[in-house]
């Protein structure tokens, strides 16, 4: 019986980890144009990290977690919790008072697998702890838009605050009490938010409920000075970078942790809209987890698996970002093949990428090989070049061919430096 991987769980196979490499490598290069830098947390945690940071009443504790319920450990769910949890277990504050940080990886949730969503998926995640400038969530959105312009995908971004525990309870009474007078045709998941968490209620699926809370209150219109102060800021700092936005007072998020700033970036390349990077201002959380009381935070997090299927639809030529090999080397006969394997050693110690093949197969059949391999060069050494001392260097690019003295030693290839 052959084993299958689980459901929700795929590989990613040569062909296509290609473009993870390119994505991987692009998102690092604009990390590190905003001085950003990268911190490697683990894959499992107590439970306990994730109920307290993003709330025992979201759907992503309640019904979505991998845990071990003996062990009371869980795979983790999101990158912000672990990544907060490691900046305060190894003092990082102490040592510099803004962290910039980023991780990339898997993680896991228990949810129905489709197009773009995983049980185990990726996530390039990006926070910044110590700030609470507004100028930063500026910043923060103009990363996303920036690397989004690099991969040449079409996003659309949405915006909204939360407000903060000063401005939040009194919306929070107005929005409760325009739910309750349309409770009863609410779906049953809305009924259960409405007494533990009302602002998740804006974020149903359900059209029939969206419809119904079409006239909810907007937070946006009971933010205290401060907060409405921050998020004009945010606005006009876009605006001044020429990043487009709307606003959308529905947009809650689905973790419990967010405050003021919050945003996400869209895609309707799909098919039904959905979300490719989201994130927000967490300016509790990091006290909340016991770190130092007051700490502002705020990030985001991009899932790849979507972006990866953005690139290929988006119609580009990746091949080009994917470096080619630098020589494979035809072995033909016996002693051809023996000092192939050599060369390609003294090769391989210099620097180059080269290709080969032990098999024995025909000429033909090898340079197929190397046009798959998409070799820039390759070196023809048979038993009749061994006996000439002449080998055949061919260019991939435009197929001219030349000998050469059969100086098998890896010096003697420095001159393709220039040419790769």
């Amino acid at each position: 019986m052959k084993i299958k991987a689980l459901k929700g769980f795929k590989d990613i196979l040569p062909g296509e980890v290609e473009l993870w490499q390119i994505l991987e490598n692009t998102a690092r290069a604009v990390f590190e144009q905003y001085n950003f830098h990268e911190i490697r947390v683990p894959v499992l945690e107590e439970t306990a990290l994730f109920q307290r940071a993003i709330g025992d009443t979201t759907d992503i504790v309640e019904k979505e977690m991998y845990t071990f319920v003996d062990k009371q450990q869980t795979l983790r769910p999101e990158g912000t919790a672990s990544l907060l949890r490691s900046v305060i277990e190894n003092g990082l504050l102490v040592q510099k008072p803004v962290q910039r940080l980023f991780t990339i990886g898997p993680m896991f949730r228990h949810e129905r697998p489709q197009k773009g969503r995983l049980r185990q998926f990726h996530q390039l995640d990006i926070e910044v702890i110590g700030s609470k400038s507004p100028l930063l969530d500026t910043e923060l959105i103009s990363l996303a838009a920036l690397l989004f312009s690099e991969l040449g995908i079409n996003v659309s971004l949405e915006l909204n605050s939360l407000g903060c525990p000063k401005c939040r309870p009194a919306y929070r009474e107005a929005l409760l009490a325009f739910i309750n007078e349309r409770k009863d045709k609410l779906c049953s998941d809305c009924q259960r938010r409405s007494e533990t968490n009302p602002l998740r209620v804006l974020d149903c699926k359900v059209p029939e409920d969206r419809a119904l809370m079409a006239n909810a209150p907007s937070i946006q219109d009971w933010l205290c000075e401060e907060c409405g102060e921050h998020f004009n800021v945010v606005q006009q700092g876009l605006e001044r970078l020429g990043i487009p936005f709307r606003l959308n007072k529905f947009m809650v998020r689905g973790l419990d942790y967010y405050c003021r700033t919050t945003f996400e970036f869209l895609t309707s390349d799909l098919g039904a809209q959905a979300a490719v990077a989201a994130g927000g201002r967490y300016d509790g959380l990091v006290e909340l987890l016991g770190g130092p009381a007051g700490t502002p935070g705020i990030g985001f997090a991009m899932g790849m698996e979507r972006i990866v299927l953005l690139m290929q639809q988006s119609g580009q030529d990746f091949q080009e970002s994917i470096e080619p090999l630098d020589i494979y080397i035809a072995g033909l006969g016996d002693h051809g093949q023996k000092e192939a394997s050599r060369l390609a050693w003294e090769l391989r110690q210099d620097g180059f990428s080269v290709g080969l093949d032990y098999e024995g197969r025909s000429l033909k059949a090898q340079m197929k090989l190397a046009n798959r391999e998409n070799a820039t060069f390759v070196f023809i050494i048979g038993d009749d070049e061994l006996a000439l001392g002449k080998g055949v260097l061919r260019n991939m690019r435009d197929r001219d061919a030349e000998q050469m003295e059969l100086e098998l030693k890896a010096e003697a290839f420095h001159f393709l430096d220039d040419l790769l």
